[in-house]
């Protein structure tokens, strides 16, 4: 049996569908169909079920992925371990994520992680939202993912990374001037008039924390539109202390301006708002040395965050 129909086979079983499987591979849709169709010949009988949406694998399809993916795995950790042991170029990690959560977590805890694999070995960052790192890396551009979204399907493979507070707070001059009823009632108070909207500040206009927050603490939509909106949190954060207004902010990122008092907490939910991170790869690639040692890396490292 062909070792490079069964790779596209098993990419094809991994991601559901020809076309993911074959933007995988490099390959065009019509070269992974032909190659399919092949492998169904040499076994005599379908190994996928076409439908509208992708393909699902017939028992016989679940069969011979599940025998042959993991000596395929093997066989590309064997490969992937002599190309560095040749002296050859070592493999790059590229990692891909939210910028501030790369930028003050994943990127610090990955540090000198490729010591001794030579001296052309690094990690290559891209940022990108939870959908864009997902498609690329299900696309191949990347090796590792980090994303608040779970992705479905079969190629990708998420773990639970770590789980973050997500906090409400404002510079000092806003809080000693906001009522609270303005908070827990979601808007205005009653009788206020024409009160000004909450003045948020969110990486996206459609408030994704500030809607987050609100939902949990207040069973509510959060009131009015965003007054700044900034697609890096880091700058949500300087934007706040500079007293443009509002943020649901995560409490990492904001501690040391909570503890000198440069921010503060407006208020202190019973249950604690939360956003999960995942760590994702595509299934069948943490065999590789490279892939495994970081997300290993990451995974310690999310033990002590808090």
């Amino acid at each position: 049996m062909d070792l490079a129909l069964l790779r596209t086979f098993v990419a094809v079983h991994r991601a559901g569908s020809f076309t993911r499987a074959a933007a995988l591979l490099g390959l065009s849709q019509p070269a992974v169909t032909s190659q399919i169709r092949a492998l169904e010949r040499q076994v005599g009988r379908p190994l996928f079920l076409r439908q509208a949406r992708g393909v699902t694998p017939t028992s016989l399809g679940e069969e011979l992925a599940h025998k042959a993916a993991p000596h395929l795995d093997a066989l590309l950790e064997i490969a992937e371990g002599g190309v560095a042991a040749s002296g050859s170029r070592a493999r790059t990690l590229h990692l891909t994520g939210p910028p501030e959560f790369l930028a003050e977590r994943a990127l610090p805890a990955l540090s000198g992680i490729d010591k001794g694999d030579g001296p052309d070995s690094g990690i290559r960052a891209t940022f990108g939202t939870a959908q864009e790192s997902l498609a690329g890396l299900a696309a191949g551009h990347h090796d590792l993912a980090i994303s608040t979204v779970r992705p479905r399907g079969g190629l990708l493979t998420a773990t639970a990374l770590c789980d973050e507070e997500l906090v409400l707070v404002a510079a000092p001059a806003w809080a000693d001037r906001l009522p609270v009823e303005r908070l827990h009632g979601g808007g205005p108070t009653p009788g206020a008039g024409r009160a000004q909207p909450l003045p948020f500040v969110d990486c996206h206009e459609s408030l994704p924390l500030v809607a987050r927050y609100w939902t949990t603490v207040f069973d509510a939509l959060p009131p009015g539109p965003g007054a700044v909106i900034v697609p890096d949190l880091r700058a949500v954060l300087g934007c706040v202390l500079a007293g443009a207004g509002l943020a649901v902010l995560p409490r990492y990122l904001c501690a040391d301006p909570l503890t000198e008092g440069r921010l503060r907490l407006l208020l202190h939910p019973a249950v604690a708002p939360l956003r999960t991170y995942f760590l994702v790869a595509r299934t069948g690639t943490l065999a590789l040395p490279h892939l495994s040692r970081a997300h290993d890396r990451l995974l310690r490292a999310a033990a002590e965050w808090s």
